[in-house]
């Protein structure tokens, strides 16, 4: 049995997405990486080497090496989520899995239920809400910064994707951009979670989701899963807010909380340096303006180690789990709970599965709105 590092995770799964976790782990030194499973052995091979990690060569050994209360991150396949989460929990280990926690609701409230039964914490990607932009937007707006927020609207339009070179896209131990994965899966499932954390960690719960989604190009390496969706969020706190997901439209990432006062805005939803600016309202003429130039709304302290972009991204991809091992230290659940994860997956899955005929869906889950980090206090 491995003896794992005081803070130390292992990983399942070495595809693309394990590189930017790699990336963003390295800006932690105080968080090592114990061991590496992938069910492909040339893949496994290739992402130990190149990062220099233990690797196990099969499932069962991976788990048998780890101690009871260890952290292991699953960066495997949507696909694979549920059954590979599962067998870390009934081994008794802690789990943070990317999105989504599981592409079925009846099998993402197994996993949440198994979580409590073992006495171990579940979370699941995104984490951006944990990071500098996100927590000075939700720090914003809890000091009534724009005045009493009424609206907000969420953007999440990738581009034309289809026509994308994304046959050259590899990340840096050569994995390629898993095109097939990301177009069966979907954009709704693969990206609403970047604003609907944000949303919920300051709001809380969603109570309905109205949404539509469809897929209006069929002609791309997957079809068959909606790659545009748009949902309008009613809150338990009140709040409401629209989403749009797609991987058509031109590149449009803001987010816009249209308050009393004027308008605060975020542009970059994947970069955790993204300034939030301070729109006023102001009148000209007879005419009702906002400025063209906001100010910027600073927390004025430091927050958490950056990454540097790489692709379309700038994000520390370890904020979760390393947020997640301080709450196991401090005997505390992390801020993205289980009951968060179990929520997310419900909205997210709601927008994804509504169809040209719509949906107006009660959520049956909740969770409650997340604690500031310390730094955005």
């Amino acid at each position: 049995m491995i003896k794992p590092a005081a803070r130390s995770v292992s990983i399942i799964g070495c595809g693309f997405v394990a590189d930017l976790y790699m990336r963003s782990l390295t800006a932690h030194a105080d968080v090592a990486v114990t061991q590496v499973y992938d069910h492909d052995p040339e893949r496994l091979r290739a992402f130990c080497d190149h990062w220099g990690l233990n690797r196990a060569n099969s499932l069962p050994r991976f788990l048998k090496n780890l101690p009871r209360g260890s952290l292991v991150l699953n960066l495997t396949n949507p696909d694979a989520h549920y059954e590979i989460t599962r067998a870390c929990l009934e081994a008794g280990l802690h789990v943070y899995s990317e999105k989504p926690l599981a592409m079925d609701m009846a099998q993402a409230l197994e996993l949440h239920d198994l979580a409590a039964q073992n006495d171990v914490q579940l979370a699941s990607a995104p984490c951006s809400a944990l990071g500098e932009a996100a927590q000075t937007l939700s720090y914003a707006i809890r000091n009534d910064i724009a005045g009493t927020p009424r609206l907000i609207y969420a953007e999440l339009d990738d581009g034309f994707i289809p026509q994308a070179p994304y046959a050259d896209w590899k990340s840096d131990s050569g994995a390629p951009w898993p095109a097939r994965d990301e177009f069966t899966v979907g954009c709704t499932a693969e990206h609403a979670g970047y604003y609907l954390t944000w949303l919920i960690a300051t709001f809380g719960a969603v109570r309905r989701v109205v949404a539509a989604s469809a897929e209006v190009v069929a002609d791309k390496e997957a079809s068959g899963t909606p790659d545009f969706s748009t949902a309008t969020l009613f809150f338990e706190s009140g709040m409401v807010a629209r989403l749009t997901c797609s991987i058509v439209a031109s590149h449009d990432h803001r987010l816009r909380v249209f308050g009393d006062k004027g308008v605060l805005q975020v542009k970059q939803a994947w970069d955790n340096d993204a300034a939030v600016t301070f729109h006023r309202r102001f009148t000209l003429r007879r005419r009702l303006m906002e400025m063209p130039f906001g100010k910027r709304v600073r927390l004025g302290h430091d927050t958490h180690p950056k990454v540097e972009r790489w692709g379309a991204a700038a994000m520390n991809f370890a904020l979760g789990p390393v947020e997640m091992l301080d709450a196991l230290e401090e005997g505390r659940p992390c801020r993205l709970s289980s009951d968060f994860a179990l929520h997310l997956n419900e909205v997210t899955l709601a927008i994804q599965t509504a169809g040209d005929a719509g949906c107006a869906q009660d959520m049956t889950t909740r969770c409650e709105a997340m604690e500031p980090m310390p730094w955005a206090q």
